[in-house]
């Protein structure tokens, strides 16, 4: 199992540019990630994965890289990263961090070289077309972002590609050059120290080499960009993109079998998810977004999530995060004017309750809500672009709060980045440590308990069926197992323990033969 470490393990995601600010800019960095990895330590978690800190002109906030091999200066520098792993290795902790392998920032010197002519060594290594006779883009692929999925570039009389903003181009990952340069990126990392790696947007990585148009969706479903109303079969998914992650698949393996995660999203996610961690010569794990943009929180949901991996022979492993950088915090999105800590609690709960990995997102722990950005302050393109019809990813990703009395709490000292919610100040870390019946302690002994019982970490997860409309569901087997109990609704049950149980943690409970709302608990056999 020491090979597989990763295999159950709970792993806490840290946005690097809202952590901790070291140096009084207004921006989180690596030390500042350093200096509170004890805070990490103190939650039990298995690793970290880091959003990216990489050289980048910031236009997506690091998802842009200009530089696969360096530390943008906003957040440090090599060294600093390696004491990071350093101390991170000596807390017991593993680093995973983002490789985005679908497409770099404009300002990377492989594109300025790409678009200087048709001939150029890198000419290829993005994916570029001509015009249409009548002057319009070569296919109808629209950007996530809004708008084409094409740019005119006139240097080249040509169209370059790119599936999110326009300075964001499309790798030709169909390349072997550009794959040999990318495994080369994971490779320097992985002898820096790095435990695993998170793909980001993997199933991006390949084009349609015909430029086929996308053919519509049905009507129906939100539709908030032009890209909703396609289904994305020509520019995402592509049937070569198993072979490139065996490639990687091989590195990771030898190097000591680091852990690699896809992050997989769209409407055939739950296929490629499959896909991309089929058999031994593939990817570890994946996750995708079927909690991450839900409105509600629902018992069907649950089901449907642990249908899409029933652990058959030869089927990867799958990873589930209820938030994170991309998505409105889920306190929420799913408390539906339920008290949002005890929400909170009892979400924590069940995340750690299910089959796979479980990513926490920073703060999730503190039990944060979705912060306030007003419109002046956003920064984030999409949050811009579809405000106010969406919540946006600004308010996922405004300073960790860590002091609640002090100036920006405590996250700096000057004015950050994103501003702090007032809101978030009673909930920040010196609070909840001073407080035995914080959600932060809860948090503790919730992801212990991931330790403590083999059954939660890889233990099968069967279904009870009920005469309530209470979740409840068992891990693991026999004197092992486990039993999970929530209640999603917005009305008390009545319910109790079955003979032969009892309880080993509860979360909302007041009295006995009643399961209120954003109640829980996990009990096991005497």
């Amino acid at each position: 199992m020491d090979a597989e470490w990763w295999r159950g393990a709970v792993i806490y995601q840290v946005y690097p540019r809202s952590f901790a600010d070291s140096n009084d800019d207004g921006v989180g960095d690596l030390p500042g990630i350093t200096a509170h990895l004890e805070h990490i330590a103190s939650l039990g978690v298995d690793a970290i994965w880091l959003s990216p800190f990489f050289r980048s002109p910031m236009k997506d906030f690091g998802y842009d890289v200009s530089d696969y091999l360096d530390v943008d200066p906003i957040f440090g520098t090599l060294a600093d990263f390696d004491r990071l792993i350093d101390k991170a290795h000596a807390l017991g902790l593993k680093i995973i961090i983002d490789q985005v392998f679908s497409h770099t920032s404009d300002e990377h010197a492989w594109f300025e070289a790409s678009r200087q002519s048709r001939t150029n060594p890198h000419a290829d290594w993005y994916v570029w077309a001509d015009a249409k006779p009548d002057g319009s883009p070569p296919s109808n692929w629209q950007s996530v972002f809004g708008g084409p999925a094409w740019t005119w570039d006139a240097r080249r009389g040509q169209y370059y590609m790119h599936n999110f903003l326009a300075s964001q181009p499309q790798l030709n990952v169909h390349l072997p050059a550009v794959q040999d340069a990318l495994l080369a990126s994971a490779k320097f990392w992985m002898d820096r120290g790095v435990d695993g790696f998170r793909f980001d947007a993997i199933n991006f990585s390949m084009h349609d080499p015909e430029l086929r148009d996308n053919p519509p969706l049905p009507p129906g479903g939100k539709r908030t960009r032009p890209f909703d109303f396609q289904d994305k079969i020509y520019n995402q998914g592509h049937a070569e993109i198993p072979a490139f992650l065996s490639r990687l698949r091989a590195l990771t393996d030898a190097h000591g079998g680091r852990f690699s995660v896809a992050e997989v999203g769209g409407d055939h996610a739950d296929r490629e998810m499959k896909l991309f961690t089929a058999g031994e010569d593939r990817l570890n794990s994946a996750y995708g977004f079927l909690y991450l943009y839900a409105e509600r929180l629902t018992s069907e949901m649950i089901r449907r999530g642990e249908a899409m991996w029933p652990g058959e022979p030869g089927e990867g492993w799958p990873s589930w995060t209820f938030s994170n950088h991309d998505a409105p915090r889920a306190v929420s999105r799913w408390a539906e004017g339920r008290d949002r800590k005890a929400f909170a609690e009892m979400a924590m709960l069940l995340l750690v309750s299910l089959r796979g990995n479980v990513f926490v997102y920073q703060g999730e722990e503190l039990g944060l809500p979705q912060a306030h950005v007003p419109f002046e302050r956003l920064v984030d393109p999409e949050a811009i672009a579809n405000w106010p019809q969406t919540l946006g990813r600004d308010g996922a990703r405004t300073p960790m709060p860590w002091l609640s009395a002090a100036p920006n709490a405590g996250f700096s000292a000057v004015e950050p980045w994103l501003p702090v919610d007032p809101v978030h100040l009673p909930l920040a870390v010196d609070a909840q440590e001073a407080d035995p019946a914080s959600t932060l302690q809860l948090a503790r002994r919730l992801i212990a308990l991931r330790r403590a019982y083999p059954a939660l970490r890889t233990g099968r997860l069967g279904f009870v069926e009920t005469n309530t409309p209470l979740l409840i569901f068992e891990r693991g087997e026999g004197g092992q197992a486990l039993l999970c109990a929530f209640n999603l609704g917005q009305e008390s049950v009545a319910w109790s323990l079955p003979e032969g149980w009892v309880m080993v943690e509860g979360v909302n409970l007041a009295q006995d033969g009643v399961m209120p709302p954003c109640g829980g608990l996990l009990a096991r056999r005497v």
